[in-house]
């Protein structure tokens, strides 16, 4: 036996090793799948069931700590960007458009592709959406609580 062989690979042929097996974006665009089917469930449950009218419950972060949190203004956002307010939606928490923007074309082009359009290479699945969503976070974070202490001004 080599040494120099991969614990991997088994001896058969390329074929016989990735069979069965689906790649990173079959299995995120499986889950993408499952989010928006929720989404539209829990959104046409809260519509007829509330009727526009959602409960408000308060921040624990901001009463006790006098903080935003991380996630502060993330429902207003999406409530905004549904509504086609787009500035107001990266206003309030400019994380929720960069999602919107790339989990929507990872799904349409990941759809047009599947569903057998030539022309159209679905979006591969890149670490660096991640690093952008958490510099994205955090810098809302930071600016947001900056507002708030050092000036007074309340979002």
């Amino acid at each position: 036996m080599s040494f120099s062989r991969r614990s991997t690979d088994k001896g058969y042929p390329p074929c016989e090793q990735t069979k069965g097996k689906r790649d990173l974006e079959t299995e995120l665009f499986h889950i993408g799948l499952v989010f928006v089917a929720a989404g539209i469930g829990i959104g046409a449950l809260c519509f007829f069931l509330f009727q526009g009218r959602m409960p408000q419950l308060p921040c624990i972060m901001s009463t006790v700590m006098g903080l935003y949190c991380p996630g502060c203004g993330g429902t207003r956002a999406a409530a905004a960007l549904l509504r086609g307010q787009i500035f107001l939606s990266i206003w309030y928490h400019p994380l929720i458009p960069y999602s919107a923007v790339i989990m929507g074309g990872f799904m349409v082009t990941q759809g047009l592709h599947r569903l057998g359009v030539k022309r159209i290479k679905g979006w591969k699945f890149h670490n660096w959406y991640l690093y952008v969503a958490v510099v994205i976070l955090v810098v809302n974070f930071l600016i947001k609580n900056m507002l708030r202490l050092v000036w007074g001004i309340i979002m």
